[in-house]
Formats: structure tokens, C-alpha cells, sequence
């Protein structure tokens, strides 16, 4: 997390948008592999002394092949398109990453024409909603160089009015939840503190498939990893309070390592679920 400030924090601003086109000859993704038997949840959950009504359940048991996602889908649900992605190095590109089949959603991470590809699936489109439960299902492949940045971000574009992260790290490494703590922007260093545990929560990315839920109520961020607590925030008034959206990003990673050419393969999500508070 840290400087991770996205694609949407240049959506105001004036964009150098780069085109890529596929190399001749590059090799079709892999079949997608098949999510696990564990089905999308139904129904109302309570939890924490609060009832959680479901508002977005998405399944993606509608085949979209490559490069139709958007047309199955839709534009608002394939997110971000020709944007550089945080660190700078990864461009957006739905058309070229994003598919639905065997009913996972897939990302296919690659280059193509030495451009590295990445997307930013939002579940309810670019609609915020004050407080909520989030949860999603996930399995990835061990892509050195390319990150997780699962995120609720402000419908504003201010990040100063806060950021929840569940998960978030490399997608060959331990994933971790934090809250940007509301009004605590620092306009000399360009960044935010955040309210975290003080370890990993979880494993390895990229050993299974694996459920992970954000509870976020009035003064309390409670993140969950295969249904166990594993963190909450500390500071209720810095627990943001305005409208945000629910972005599921793939991107390159945030040390300034390369991302090699010949790294490629899959991030499937086998469902998402966004309730309300």
C-alpha cells in the first residue's frame, strides 16, 4: 500500500494515454481453471451486532472470452482502460487482460509488446456506497513482478478522505489489509498514514483459492481471511465516512523491479459480493 495511489488519483488529471497492440504470434491464455465447489454466498450475514443486506453478487457464469469482456460485462465493470497503473510500468488494458469462463473471472497478467497488462475489475462500477461488507473468493498463479490492490476508494478521487486495502501485496508473496486513516494526507510527501496490523494476515498469494472480507462500520475497519479475524483498525476517527468504490486491482508491483517479459499467467476470481450496512 503505502504510495499505491492508483489509477484513479490521475483520473483528474491530464493523462498520457499509450496504445498497445498485441505481439504477432503471442500465445493464447490458458484455459481458465475451475473455481472450487464453495459457492457465492446468499442471503443477509450478520456479523459484529450488524446485518449485512447483499446489493452486488457476481458470479461471471456468463462466458465473456478475451477481448469481449466489456460487451458481456460491461464498460463500468471492466474498470480503468489505457491508464498507467500505480507504480507507472503496467497499463490497463481490459480488452487485452479481463475474460469470464468456466465461471471464474480471469485475469491474464502478461506483456505484449513489452508492455506489461493489467486490469481493475469493479464489481458495482464506478458507484460508492458509505460503509458496507465486502467479500471475494481468489486464486492466483505465481506471477513475480505483479501485485494484488483490492481496494475501497473515494468516489471523490480525494484521497484524503481515506482508503481500505484487503488484499494487497504480491502475487508471489504475503498479502496484507490496512485503512488509510481520513484527513491524515501529507501534501509534502504525497502520502497518507494508515491504520494496519502489524504483520502479514495471510499467506503466500498464489497458494489456493481463498476468501477475503472487509467489514467497514461507523469507527471500525475489520478485515477477515478465510473467515478468521485477522486485524482491525485502532483509530475509529480515522475510519472513513464518505462514499467508496469497490476496485479489484491487478497491477505491477511497487519496488521498481522489472516485470519480466516472460512472465504470464492467470488471476481468477471465482466471485464478489458487496452488502450494505
Amino acid at each position: 500500500m503505502r504510495l499505491h495511489r492508483r489509477a484513479t488519483l490521475v483520473l483528474a488529471t491530464t493523462l498520457s494515454i499509450v496504445g498497445v497492440t498485441a505481439a504477432a504470434g503471442a500465445s493464447a491464455p490458458a484455459p481458465a481453471e475451475a473455481a472450487t465447489s464453495t459457492a457465492i454466498p446468499t442471503g443477509s450475514v450478520t456479523s459484529n451486532g450488524h446485518t449485512w443486506t447483499p446489493v452486488v453478487s457476481r458470479d461471471f457464469t456468463t462466458n465473456a472470452a478475451l477481448g469481449s469482456f466489456t460487451n458481456v460485462y460491461g464498460a463500468a465493470q471492466a474498470g480503468y482502460s489505457n491508464l498507467r497503473d500505480t507504480s507507472g510500468k503496467g497499463l490497463y488494458s481490459p480488452a487485452k487482460v479481463l475474460s469470464a469462463q468456466n465461471g471464474n473471472l480471469d485475469y491474464y497478467l502478461h506483456t505484449a509488446s513489452g508492455q506489461p497488462l493489467v486490469a481493475a475489475y469493479m464489481p458495482n462500477g464506478y458507484t460508492g456506497q458509505t460503509y458496507g461488507r465486502y467479500a471475494v473468493r481468489l486464486q492466483a498463479d505465481n506471477l513475480p513482478g505483479y501485485k494484488v490492490a483490492f481496494n475501497l476508494w473515494p468516489t471523490s478521487n480525494n484521497w484524503n478522505q481515506g482508503e481500505i486495502d484487503w488484499p494487497d501485496g504480491g502475487i508471489n508473496g504475503p498479502v496484507f489489509p490496512a485503512s488509510a486513516i481520513a484527513g491524515s494526507y501529507n501534501s509534502s510527501t504525497g502520502s497518507m498514514s494508515f491504520d494496519k496490523p502489524p504483520t502479514s494476515a495471510a499467506p503466500t498469494m498464489g497458494t489456493g483459492w481463498h476468501d477475503y472480507v472487509i467489514e467497514w462500520s461507523p469507527g471500525h475497519v475489520r478485515w477477515y481471511f478465510d473467515g478468521t479475524l485477522v486485524g482491525q483498525t485502532t483509530n475509529p476517527s480515522g475510519v472513513p465516512t464518505q462514499p467508496l468504490r469497490w476496485t479489484l486491482q491487478a497491477e505491477t508491483n511497487l519496488e521498481g523491479k522489472t516485470v519480466a517479459a516472460s512472465t504470464a499467467g492467470h488471476l481468477r476470481v471465482a466471485w464478489a459480493v458487496q452488502y450494505k450496512y
